[in-house]
């Protein structure tokens, strides 16, 4: 009936299999785990993540090279054996122990193939290192169920999905991407052009894994790489994202340049903030604008 797919890099995904395999024990329905790990690099966690091929209804997968984690996911997808999809990253876990049966008691009352349930971060500060995610996450990703209602494709995500088979063959991810950022955007974009309806519920996963700072604004400065080649190769459209919106609206307005050299001129204050304990959004909005442009715009 049920088959949970989670992509992993470099992540010990056992803790979460054990919950997962807990819960879903209890319902005494048909499942399978299926992990695939992209070429991970960190051999202890690679043993650790080992066990999971001790579980039963449970099977661990290791690619020879790194496929990014749309492509991995479109692997995962092929070898499930069920109809339905759950699709989750590796470095989430229940807010509590009715995750599973939430999702199936969605999908018996309502009559959608698409499912997502949301991401909470914890209440507790983190690090000082590691504040930016956590402010980032809290403010742009954990979007009250009220809220995402109102524009079901902006504020969907593929981190906690549950999904027909027959969605993800049709409508998959990108295999393009293979660097990280902005393969969810390409897949909700696709789901909207073909009236693929989105059913948020309440059922949401604490996400974990919080880089620090400074790793979290490279990652972003990548995804920001990715949304070039996106809309050079018109694989999206323009004013698909915010940022490229912002931009459309700067270009029309010759004030890019302006804009580039202040980017240049404060980014070592704005990094300072935004690797320190008290990170500021607008900072992070300005500073990911500016690079945006700068990559447009530089030689």
């Amino acid at each position: 009936m049920l088959s949970i797919l989670i992509p992993t890099y470099n992540y010990n995904v056992v803790p979460l299999v054990c919950e997962l395999k807990k819960q879903i024990d209890e319902l005494k329905i048909e499942y399978e785990i299926l992990v695939q790990d992209d070429c991970s690099s960190n051999f202890e966690i690679i043993n650790q993540n080992n066990k999971i091929n001790d579980f039963e209804h449970t099977t661990i997968f290791y690619n020879e090279v790194n496929f990014g984690r749309g492509k991995n996911i479109n692997s995962l997808v092929k070898k499930a054996n069920f109809n339905w999809l759950l699709v989750m990253d590796c470095d989430l876990f229940p807010v509590d122990s009715h995750f599973i049966s939430n999702y199936l008691n969605a999908i018996q009352s309502n009559n959608s193939s698409f499912y997502y349930g949301g991401i909470m971060y914890e209440s507790e500060k983190p690090k000082d290192e590691e504040m930016l995610r956590w402010v980032f996450g809290n403010k742009r990703e954990a979007i009250p169920l009220s809220i995402r209602q109102k524009d079901k494709y902006r504020f969907a995500l593929t981190s906690n999905i549950l999904v027909e088979k027959s969605v993800l063959i049709q409508t998959s991810f990108n295999s393009l991407l293979t660097k990280y950022g902005f393969e969810d955007l390409v897949l909700i974009l696709e789901l909207k052009n073909k009236n693929i309806d989105i059913q948020h519920i309440e059922n949401p996963l604490y996400h974990l894994n919080l880089e620090r700072s400074m790793i979290f604004i490279e990652k972003y400065q990548c995804s920001l790489e990715n949304l070039k080649f996106l809309l050079d190769s018109k694989i999206i459209s323009p004013k698909s994202t915010r940022i490229d919106f912002v931009k459309g609206k700067i270009d029309f307005f010759p004030i890019n340049f302006i804009l580039i050299s202040l980017y240049k001129l404060f980014r070592k204050p704005i990094l300072k903030n935004l690797t320190s304990k008290k990170p500021k959004l607008f900072l992070f909005d300005f500073y990911r604008l500016g690079y945006f442009l700068n990559l447009y715009h530089s030689k």
